[in-house]
């Protein structure tokens, strides 16, 4: 597994649009892992990071706007609604429920795609090293201090 994978957890009841979505993903390079439900879902999210979450809305037990709301709470992990409720007012209550896009189904894969691209490319943060040479000032951000000529010289968080 390529550790700069994006990780989507797909979530939905009909197994072959789940198995489908998953098999186009995992093409494009980004890890999947599904889930059947809301309650199979939130499982998952408690012990593993996601970097964006794709629900179905009717799903039995749980909807996907509860899981959203409840996600939302306590998390700000992007989330894409795939469904099949795909009228105005259902977008409006959709996307005031938390969620960062919602797509209607049918819908075409590369659509999805994209959209979780630009969530993706939105939301990530970019991964900085530790220390950076300046010419010959060393400048390490994870211990807070400026090194030149042996001398060292620490950096309040705040100037960070």
């Amino acid at each position: 597994m390529n550790k700069n994978m994006s990780h989507i957890l797909m979530v939905d009841d009909d197994d072959r649009i789940r198995e489908l979505v998953k098999e186009y993903l995992e093409e494009n390079n980004f890890l999947v892992t599904t889930a059947i439900d809301a309650f199979d879902a939130k499982r998952k999210i408690d012990i593993i990071k996601f970097d964006i979450l794709i629900l179905d809305i009717m799903m039995p037990g749980k909807s996907g706007l509860s899981l959203t709301e409840e996600i939302k709470k306590t998390n700000q992990i992007p989330i894409i609604l795939l469904t099949a409720k795909g009228d105005a007012m259902d977008r409006i209550h959709g996307l005031e429920t938390g969620a960062d896009d919602y797509i209607g189904k049918p819908f075409e894969p590369k659509e999805l795609l994209l959209r979780i691209k630009n969530i993706l490319h939105k939301t990530q943060k970019p991964i900085l090293p530790n220390e950076i040479y300046i010419g010959n000032v060393l400048l390490n951000l994870k211990k807070l201090h400026i090194k030149k000529n042996k001398k060292t010289i620490k950096i309040n968080p705040k100037e960070k």
